[in-house]
């Protein structure tokens, strides 16, 4: 008998002080929001330790946040609350073009024994009591015009991002979103490459409060860690190619892949994006096809890769696959990048096979975009304060 109370006492002494030493998480990268449409957005944030988590979302009325009980959006995997670092909480029922505030929350696991039993320590998130609480306003497609910036080819230098992107500079007031167009980073070789050079710089300084989307670039198809991909820049299609909508505007967001063949000594027979672009091409013919796109006014393709018959094997690849399902489709511009130089070419152009201008950014520039009724207009400026302007007319 003694023995045995024993056992129980020390039993219970490791589970008290197992949940006595645990602190609360801390939220180390993001929040930072994907996926935003018309009427829900997604909070994507990571924390230091393992948690339960959740947002609160409160309309911009005037109320404070504490004025009553915020409806509350949870991270499930098909009903099951998932313990974990990375949040991912999509928050849906929203209105068009309205703005919101919301807050995230994270419970942390001290003791998880799975159906024994839970402990948890105290709750905490972003706060709302000293601070605003950060502010997202959904899609609209009856706005009139639609704005946003555009980043790319970066290539591991989150201090010049951070200038380009300095805080307070893109704003729910200025922007509807942000489109980073690949190679933010030169290889997907780490989490933690990934989080400090692009995450946590755009959390910090716009994607809290503006949606940032992203087109995958070559270079986030490299490294150890580039199949996970999705599980920080999570789409409508849980795929890398996607489609949105804003203002009068329909935007495909495409996958060019790598940019040489698949049998190049560099991929170490670890690629076939070959049958991927394939792949992507009968989607790609699906979504022209579709009522919502052919009722769109104006048609915009991002991609990183642009379009080359006579180029690299990627390029050529993007111009046989995509570019006749793309001028079949009545597109208005392309937003390329990859080059790491300026480029416009106008409609016809025989390399790009396009009838449709194509517009390449250069590398770690910001570019500006409006796009009205009858034109879209462009500034480049670059980390020295140089500009490019040009506009493209509506068909």
């Amino acid at each position: 008998m003694r023995r045995f109370l024993t056992s129980i006492l020390a039993l219970c002494v490791a589970y008290f002080a197992t949940a006595e030493g645990v602190k609360a998480p801390k939220i180390i990268a993001g929040p930072y929001i994907q996926a935003c449409g018309q009427t829900q957005f997604t909070v994507v944030w990571q924390t230091d330790s393992d948690a339960l988590s959740w947002v609160e979302v409160a309309p911009d009325d005037g109320t404070h946040f504490y004025n009553c009980q915020r409806e509350q959006f949870f991270h499930t995997i098909h009903g099951r609350r998932p313990i974990g670092r990375w949040h991912t909480v999509t928050v849906s029922g929203l209105e068009p073009g309205t703005l919101y505030r919301y807050r995230v929350l994270n419970k942390g696991v001290a003791l998880n024994e799975g159906n024994r039993r839970v402990r948890y320590t105290e709750s905490k998130g972003s706060d709302v009591y000293r601070r605003q609480p950060y502010r997202v306003r959904t899609l609209s497609d009856s706005a009139t015009v639609t704005r946003f910036a555009i980043a790319n080819d970066f290539h591991d230098k989150p201090e010049i991002l951070s200038a380009l992107f300095a805080k307070d500079s893109i704003t729910p007031e200025k922007y509807d979103f942000v489109l980073f167009n690949g190679d933010m980073v030169s290889s997907f070789e780490s989490e933690q490459r990934i989080v400090s050079n692009v995450i946590q710089v755009a959390a910090a300084n716009f994607a809290a409060q503006v949606p940032l989307f992203y087109a995958r670039g070559n270079h986030e198809t490299r490294g150890a860690w580039a199949t996970e991909f999705m599980r920080y820049f999570p789409t409508p299609t849980a795929a890398p190619y996607y489609t949105f909508s804003s203002g009068k505007a329909m935007f495909i967001v495409l996958d060019g892949g790598e940019d040489k063949p698949d049998s190049d000594i560099e991929y170490h027979d670890l690629v076939r994006y070959d049958i991927y672009r394939q792949q992507q091409a009968k989607w790609l013919k699906g979504v022209v096809e579709s009522e919502q796109f052919k009722a769109a006014e104006i048609k915009i393709v991002f991609i990183h890769v642009p379009p080359q018959s006579n180029g690299w094997h990627g390029e050529a690849e993007v111009a046989r696959l995509f570019v006749p399902i793309l001028n079949a489709a009545g597109i208005d511009a392309m937003f390329c990048a990859h080059i790491h130089k300026y480029r416009f070419s106008e409609a016809g152009d025989k390399s790009s096979g396009c009838n449709f201008p194509v517009v390449c950014n250069p590398n770690r520039t910001r570019m500006d975009v409006v796009v009205s009724s009858d034109k879209i207009e462009y500034k480049i400026t670059d980390s020295e304060g140089k500009e490019i302007t040009n506009e493209i007319s509506i068909k």
